[in-house]
């Protein structure tokens, strides 16, 4: 004779079988129906949302998706529970409702538009802290604004920069202007020449004289 702990789990188990039959024959027995539609901007009804996911919550496996215009068709269960999803839009669901007399079940899912916004990610060029403490005590401080302004000022840059950089507007337009007032000026008379300028070769014949008596005195 069976000892009535053996005979307690074996009802057990036959009820729970029974159960999970019927619950999967009735699971099988639901009527089938087409489910069509188009999935369309919650934003703009005439804004269709392309590629969007469709998956069957009563399987987890059957996964359609929507064409390029939204459009989706395909067979389901009556009160199967149907997820859409897609980037950049929250996740919608739907149940088919039950005693559909067409077999045919059609509807618009509006994707609700959804922006989120992920966590700031910074990327550190050093991969060890032994790295980051060899580039730290090596590194260059960048000048201040005092000091770049004394090296934009110096001669040498000043040089170079008159030197390589051409004229701008206004520099050209103020030599344009001081060169017609002087033909306005000079018009009407002869244009003056330094080297028949009289004073200006006294001024130059005395510069010289200066000059070697100073270079005679330092001798």
């Amino acid at each position: 004779m069976m000892p009535a702990g053996v005979i307690k789990r074996f009802i057990v188990i036959v009820i729970s079988l029974f159960a999970v039959s019927a619950a999967f024959a009735q699971k099988q027995e639901r009527p089938l129906v087409q489910f069509t539609g188009i999935t369309s901007n919650a934003d703009s009804i005439k804004a269709v949302v392309p590629y969007v996911s469709i998956t069957d919550m009563a399987t987890h496996k059957a996964v359609n998706i929507s064409n390029y215009k939204g459009y989706f068709s395909f067979v389901v269960h009556e009160q199967d529970t149907l997820s859409f999803t897609a980037v950049g839009f929250a996740p919608q669901e739907i149940v088919i409702p039950t005693g559909v007399s067409s077999k045919s079940y059609i509807a618009q899912v509006k994707m609700k538009p959804q922006v989120i916004n992920l966590p700031a990610f910074r990327v550190f060029p050093w991969a060890t802290t032994d790295e980051f403490r060899k580039d730290f005590l090596t590194m260059k401080i960048a000048d201040d604004d005092l000091e770049n302004a004394r090296k934009n000022l110096n001669r040498s840059s000043l040089a170079a920069a008159n030197s390589s950089l051409p004229r701008d507007a206004n520099e050209i337009q103020s030599s344009l202007a001081r060169d017609m007032h002087t033909n306005i000026l000079n018009s009407h008379s002869l244009i003056p020449n330094p080297l028949l300028n009289p004073i200006a070769w006294g001024s130059l014949i005395k510069q010289i004289a200066d000059g070697d008596k100073s270079r005679t005195g330092s001798n």
